[in-house]
């Protein structure tokens, strides 16, 4: 049985989704690491349309000219969506309809982990279907500031609870927190 990762990058303040202005300040070598093998392990990601719409040109734009980017096209995708019908990323498969049960039996074949990036809609989902098993915070120690309520991590969700299992802390001040899923 194949294991759903998420993996999310945050700032102290729980913004999720203005890495451009903070981001890459705490991407050094040991977070390139955790990168890459975090990408090793999976064979799949899953995302939503949003993540979809981001990620398609941003790195088909750089296909080529490293083997992260060249494993980011190359790798099977998942996107789920009730309005994308013909994406144009490779190797990409839409799911709609009873997404929950999609999801279950992409768990249930044999393979690598299947990578979330983000944290959104779909993680929202799996966390209600009981199908996430892994969330890793990269948690950057800066306050972002400027985090509107739809760009932050705790809202709109029910509370679940989780384990810690595992933690590394890069000499950047990066934290990458391993949690699962109490059941």
């Amino acid at each position: 049985m194949r294991k759903i990762v998420n993996a999310t990058y945050m700032t102290l303040d729980g913004d999720i989704t203005n890495m451009q202005d903070w981001h890459m300040n705490y991407f050094g070598a040991q977070a390139e690491v955790a990168a890459r093998s975090q990408l090793a392990e999976s064979d799949a990601l899953i995302m939503g349309r949003k993540t979809y719409e981001g990620f398609a040109p941003a790195w088909s734009a750089q296909a080529g000219q490293n083997a992260f980017a060249d494993r980011m096209n190359d790798i099977t995708k998942y996107v789920v969506s009730s309005t994308l019908k013909n994406p144009d990323w490779s190797n990409c498969t839409v799911l709609d309809g009873d997404v929950a049960a999609r999801v279950r039996e992409l768990k249930e074949q044999d393979g690598g982990n299947i990578l979330q990036y983000g944290f959104g809609d779909v993680t929202r989902l799996m966390l209600e279907n009981g199908l996430l098993d892994e969330f890793r915070v990269w948690l950057h120690p800066v306050l972002s500031g400027k985090a509107q309520p739809s760009d932050l991590l705790y809202r709109d969700l029910g509370q679940h609870t989780f384990d810690l299992t595992g933690t590394e802390t890069h000499a950047t001040g990066l934290v990458i927190l391993t949690y699962t899923p109490k059941r």
